[in-house]
């Protein structure tokens, strides 16, 4: 499968090869959907709490007394129904992580990358640089490729491609170690140079029971 090969100015340079067993496989939507439900469960904290009746402060004095006030019976001011009172069935915290196999996690990602060539959701540059932290830089590859936003995937970590788009409106930055497909669906656009997408087939091609797979994968 044959796409065309940009320069940062947006003109055609050249042409280059995917490989059909990672960009061109049939669309499994739920595959995908379990992929983006990890990848959303696993960013959770837990941290959210809440205080049961026996946790809040006070209450132990009964309000008034039992009979003749004509009021209703209460035994504590700290019932849920009180305010200031506990909380019923509010949340505590709890791990969300889900597990999910690599060989899934994988796949999906696969799958996702496959429906984004489809989609005409790729774009592949010669060379992914930016000499400085400027947002204008990222902002004129953009819109010298016809784009308002894009996910933009290095080959490896680069600051300056970071700061240079983290104030861009929809537009993200990763590398292709850390691609997961989240950020595949989230974006409609993948903007890469040829060197991040032989480190993506490196990556998706290795043996299923490597253990040298990235944690955030």
């Amino acid at each position: 499968m044959e796409v065309p090969i940009y320069n940062m100015a947006g003109e055609v340079v050249g042409q280059t090869e995917l490989a059909e067993s990672i960009f061109n496989l049939p669309y499994n939507e739920g595959l995908v959907h379990q992929a983006v439900l990890h990848h959303q469960a696993n960013q959770r904290v837990g941290t959210a709490s809440t205080k049961t009746r026996g946790q809040v402060s006070g209450g132990g004095k009964k309000p008034w007394r039992q009979k003749g006030t004509g009021r209703a019976r209460q035994g504590t001011s700290r019932a849920p129904h009180w305010r200031g009172g506990g909380v019923v069935f509010g949340p505590h915290p709890r791990d969300y992580r889900q597990l999910m196999p690599m060989k899934m996690r994988r796949q999906a990602l696969r799958v996702a990358l496959s429906q984004r060539v489809r989609e005409n959701g790729i774009r592949i540059l010669e060379t992914l640089e930016m000499s400085e932290r400027k947002t204008k830089q990222a902002a004129a590859l953009l819109g010298a490729l016809g784009l308002q936003q894009a996910l933009l995937i290095t080959a490896d970590l680069d600051r300056n491609v970071y700061f240079s788009a983290r104030n861009l409106p929809g537009t993200a930055t990763t590398y292709a170690g850390n691609l997961n497909t989240f950020e595949v669906v989230s974006h409609p656009v993948l903007v890469m140079p040829v060197e991040a997408i032989r480190r993506l087939e490196a990556r998706l091609a290795r043996p299923e029971n490597s253990e040298a797979l990235p944690v955030s994968e």
